[in-house]
């Protein structure tokens, strides 16, 4: 698992074992606080022991889950006596079908079988300011990729977390357009000298602009592309000629998963602009 410093005392770890997603580590004097915390076990043992090496044992104060998706949860039960924050739907959706999606999901994965899914104990609605140490950590409700998406801002350094709000391309299956292009706007908009994707590499200060509004030109593309192949009538067999790159992305981040996520979108949008 690599392991990248982005700021003093602010760590990023990106998985080997699934989709390069992304889990943020900031010391303080007072303990650590873990932003997401892997879709393994094993992995979450990893930064627990990285923690436990810088801090000593049981350090870890908190961990912050960006939204529900089991890759950005089912590590939580290795931070034993960590508080877990999360949104308040966060941890609603978690109760509602937590238990059953991770035991449909031990089925096809045997190395999710020591998984204890551990729900958000404080949670929050709108916005939320958690202080440790010297760390000022803002929790911001950025909803788009997802209904219960929070971006995490540590206000000293600048760094922006942003869960799967920003990754190599937007994946807007399970949330909504608008809001989606909101959020975007919102984390453009902030300024941030870096910002930590939910899948692959950290962005820099120059590069948060660009990126945030290539993402939303992809958006507009696809909502114009697809619209026309639903107003002509024409079969979803269609989306396929629809690439990745004459929307404005790159088909190779994620090692080509991008690809996938690409067309997810457009079957997303044809269903919905269709009335399927």
């Amino acid at each position: 698992m690599r392991r990248d410093r982005v700021a003093e005392d602010i760590f990023v770890f990106v998985s080997d074992l699934y989709a390069q997603v992304t889990c943020t580590v900031m010391l303080t004097e007072e303990g650590a606080l873990v932003i997401d915390s892997m879709p393994y076990p094993s992995e979450a043992r990893q930064v627990r022991a990285f923690v436990d090496g810088e801090l000593g044992p049981g350090r870890t104060r908190y961990v912050i889950n960006t939204h529900h998706h089991a890759d950005h949860v089912y590590g939580n039960g290795v931070f034993e006596g960590a508080e877990i924050v999360g949104h308040e739907l966060c941890r609603q959706t978690l109760a509602q079908f937590g238990q059953a999606s991770l035991a449909r999901a031990r089925k096809q994965n045997a190395a999710l079988a020591e998984v204890d899914l551990r729900l958000p104990d404080l949670t929050f609605m709108g916005e939320m300011h958690l202080h440790l140490g010297h760390r000022h950590l803002q929790l911001l409700h950025t909803p788009g990729h997802t209904a219960d998406g929070i971006s995490i801002f540590e206000t000293g350094e600048r760094v922006w977390v942003a869960g799967d709000l920003v990754m190599p391309v937007p994946h807007i299956v399970y949330g909504n357009m608008q809001e989606y292009r909101a959020s975007l706007a919102r984390v453009r908009d902030a300024e941030p000298d870096f910002v930590v994707q939910g899948h692959g590499d950290v962005l820099l200060r120059g590069e948060v602009a660009e990126v945030a509004d290539g993402h939303l030109a992809y958006l507009d593309a696809i909502t114009e592309k697809v619209g026309n192949v639903v107003a002509q009538g024409q079969s979803p067999k269609i989306l396929q000629e629809i690439d990745i790159e004459e929307c404005g992305l790159s088909r190779i981040p994620l090692d080509g998963a991008v690809v996938r996520l690409h067309m997810d979108n457009l079957i997303h949008l044809y269903r919905q602009m269709s009335g399927m």
